[in-house]
């Protein structure tokens, strides 16, 4: 494409994913992966594809990928996570984007779309779930909340509407393993941040979670998939909230003992 891009993977025991996700960045100038020391066969994987594996203990998902970016040899990072896939027709469309790069223009955002118990899906709080992942290295950097990272670019994204194929969860109980995980993050970084426990975050966000999802953005479009998606991540949201209350009961039992 006459610029050359590194690819930046993080991986954590991902041997079901990782073939898949390398498999779609070959078209790429360099792959970088950062390898949270997985016991499975993750490493051996990803040293098909490249030789620039590292591993290094978890900096959770912002400092690990601002680690691998500044491991990139060029101009341009391409940032994908294990279970996610290059489509066909998003490298068309980037490598048309890059003949003729937009004036201003140091990053792309595209949708990122879930394939969720056997189906792709097209609706509700999940799609078009828009990420700035292809941007120039000096321009760009991960930032956001722990868990979800996202990209600050210092200048304009152009927006693609090709896919980023997401393969989230192998099952019902994969996506409520993560998300019981991720409302743990996603507490104490509230209780970190100093954000306190209210009665009315707990009553009414995981309603309207469901409701902005499944109604709003029509997740009852993609039937008893989206019904099954917005009813856990409302589901979460409760959860998120309960565990903030829990962190600030277990302070205020330590200090009473």
């Amino acid at each position: 494409m006459g610029i050359l891009i590194s690819a930046c993977v993080m991986t954590f025991n991902e041997e079901h994913n990782i073939r898949r996700c390398l498999e779609s960045l070959t078209w790429c100038d360099e792959i970088i992966v950062v390898d949270s020391f997985s016991t499975d066969a993750t490493v051996s994987i990803c040293k098909e594809y490249t030789d620039r594996v590292h591993q290094h203990e978890w900096l959770g998902y912002i400092g690990q990928r601002n680690l691998v970016k500044d491991m990139a040899t060029h101009d341009w990072v391409l940032f994908l996570d294990a279970d996610e896939e290059v489509s066909p027709d998003l490298q068309k469309a980037l490598s048309q984007a890059f003949e003729d790069l937009p004036a201003g223009c140091v990053g792309f955002e595209f949708p990122r779309q879930v394939f969720y118990l056997g189906k792709w899906i097209r609706h509700g709080s999940w799609y078009p779930d828009y990420k700035i992942r292809l941007f120039r290295k000096d321009m760009g950097r991960s930032g956001g909340v722990e868990p979800h990272d996202t990209v600050q670019l210092d200048g304009r994204a152009v927006r693609l509407s090709q896919p980023l194929w997401h393969y989230t969860y192998r099952d019902i109980s994969d996506h409520i393993n993560t998300m019981n995980r991720f409302s743990s993050i996603s507490a104490q970084t509230l209780f970190d941040g100093g954000y306190r426990f209210r009665w009315l975050d707990l009553l009414f966000r995981p309603s309207w979670r469901f409701f902005k999802g499944f109604i709003i953005r029509n997740g009852w479009m993609d039937g008893w998939r989206g019904f099954v998606i917005d009813t856990i991540n409302a589901f979460g949201v409760a959860v998120k909230y309960s565990k903030l209350r829990e962190l600030e009961w277990q302070v205020q039992q330590q200090r009473e003992n």
